[in-house]
């Protein structure tokens, strides 16, 4: 059975202490299934793996990886943070979203791009006088009207 295991890093660099582990997972057949950054969460990164030996050598000898916390943490407790993932499905070039977090909370705006890799979207406020794009993570907007449904009820 797999257990989750809590990584302390240094705060701000959990993306390349990933990218570290994922080459160290790979070089070493070591049984580690999934790598957690969560969103807004700073200095941790979960691993779940078979032992808690496992998780220790995947990260060994990885810039700005700390430690392990003594004890496995319970999915539980982390899984608030993966149900944000699963939300964030369906959004494509062309739709008009709603900005729910960031300064520019509540503005309405226009998807121009999609980069799934980065998990981010590049989209123009409605209201700004002059089109100005804008970099937002994909968990910072949510749909509100599609493009191609308006056009089919014209």
């Amino acid at each position: 059975m797999t257990q989750i295991f809590a990584l302390r890093t240094t705060a701000n660099r959990e993306d390349q202490v990933v990218d570290f582990i994922a080459s160290n997972i790979k070089k070493h057949g070591l049984k580690v299934y999934a790598i957690v950054r969560p969103h807004g969460m700073r200095s941790y990164v979960f691993l779940e793996a078979e032992t808690k030996q496992d998780a220790q050598e995947a990260f060994e000898g990885v810039p700005y990886a700390k430690s392990l916390l003594d004890s496995p943490v319970d999915y539980k407790e982390i899984e608030p943070m993966l149900e944000q993932a699963k939300a964030q499905v369906n959004i494509q070039k062309g739709d008009i979203v709603e900005i729910i977090s960031g300064p520019f909370k509540r503005e309405n705006a226009k998807v121009t791009r999609i980069d799934e890799q980065k998990n981010e979207v590049v989209v123009e406020l409605l209201e700004a006088a002059v089109p100005i794009p804008i970099t937002v993570k994909l968990d910072a907007v949510k749909v509100i009207r599609r493009d191609k449904l308006e056009e089919e009820r014209r």
